[in-house]
């Protein structure tokens, strides 16, 4: 069997205990390590446009070194049987080969199935976004996605627990705007334009903390991405492009408006600043304002919304209804209950 895409694997190994298979997959990090005897391996991640994983490459294996002499980037056809240990994810009997050129533009692509989601998820953020009607947002809105379009669409939104892989940033994004949108329809009073920007906005520094080359599957660090953050980061995209959008023909244009344009930088920079919820998570201010309450919980929603997808297709099954838990989740998940169908209850 050849799954075409390692999520594909983990399904299929989460009602097995082994499997056998062939899985294309990028080097994206390698360390050497020791264990506690002195017997050298490599600690390798492997990736592809979904998901990644973890692999120990022993010293004793025949492809130890090819996979050492291997840069990072290299991309790998790995076949064997493969099963979950106390290691992790194993390999026995393993055949190693290089991926074609044509294979690797493949992997690079990812499937189908993530092209068309990531694509319908990019076309839903337009939408919500040209929803906004103050003209300050709007202009702000669309000088972001003008000016780092490509960017966006290839960063992450996490490094793990949800939409960790390239174009995640896009899907994540969708997501939040989806909930918060429907959450302002709820709660008539909150100011809709402001919480729409702030999802579109509230984790754009990820562009720069979990960003992704031009060509590659490799998640990268930068000095400025670790040393900033990707909610610093957030407050300075917004800082720069509000200066970019503030033409002087608009700043007269806008003193007629009101609010005044400068509490509506202010707002939707505590927006972003607070969408984790609190200190404790990384916030440097906790949420005051309806607006931000909003963004937060739509935001935690649509991560845990990810990490329960994840958990019912890759977790063990522990039971009929129950399986493994999956961090960060607070405990082992339950299957959701299935809605009644409509001929079932009509005839009721």
């Amino acid at each position: 069997m050849i799954w075409e895409s390692i999520t594909q694997m983990k399904v299929a190994l989460a009602d097995a205990q082994s499997v056998q298979g062939t899985v294309q997959v990028c080097i994206v990090q390698k360390q050497p390590r020791t264990t506690r005897n002195g017997k050298p391996y490599l600690e390798v991640q492997l990736a592809d446009t979904e998901a990644s994983f973890s692999l120990k490459v022993w010293e004793d294996v025949p492809w130890y070194p090819s996979i050492q002499r291997a840069v990072l980037g290299t991309g790998l056809a790995i076949q064997g049987a493969w099963s979950n240990s106390s290691f992790g994810l194993e390999v026995s009997g393993a055949s190693v080969r290089p991926l074609t050129p044509e294979e690797e533009e493949l992997l690079l692509i990812g499937s189908a199935e993530l092209q068309e989601r990531q694509q319908s998820d990019w076309e839903q953020i337009l939408k919500l976004a040209g929803t906004v009607r103050d003209p300050r947002m709007a202009a702000l809105c669309n000088a972001l996605l003008e000016a780092h379009e490509k960017r966006f669409r290839r960063a992450a939104a996490a490094r793990g627990y949800h939409h960790a892989r390239r174009g995640g940033l896009v899907e994540h994004t969708a997501g939040v705007m989806r909930a918060a949108n429907a959450l302002c329809d709820v709660y008539p009073r909150i100011n809709r334009d402001l919480v729409l920007t702030g999802a579109l906005f509230h984790d754009c520094g990820k562009m720069w903390e979990n960003g992704y080359a031009e060509h590659g599957l490799t998640m990268f660090y930068t000095d400025t991405g670790e040393l900033l953050g990707h909610i610093s980061l957030g407050i300075e995209v917004i800082n720069k492009l509000w200066a970019g959008v503030c033409t002087e023909q608009r700043r007269k244009e806008w003193e007629k408006l009101s609010p005044p344009t400068e509490q509506v930088r202010l707002h939707l920079l505590h927006l972003v600043a607070s969408h984790h919820g609190s200190l404790e998570y990384g916030s440097p201010v906790v949420p005051k304002t309806p607006e931000a309450f909003v963004l937060h919980h739509a935001d935690d929603l649509d991560a845990k919304m990810e990490m329960l997808r994840g958990a019912y297709a890759e977790s063990p099954q522990l039971s009929e209804h129950i399986r493994q838990r999956r961090a960060p989740l607070p405990g082992n998940v339950a299957d959701p209950l299935p809605a009644v169908s409509r001929a079932e209850a009509g005839k009721a």
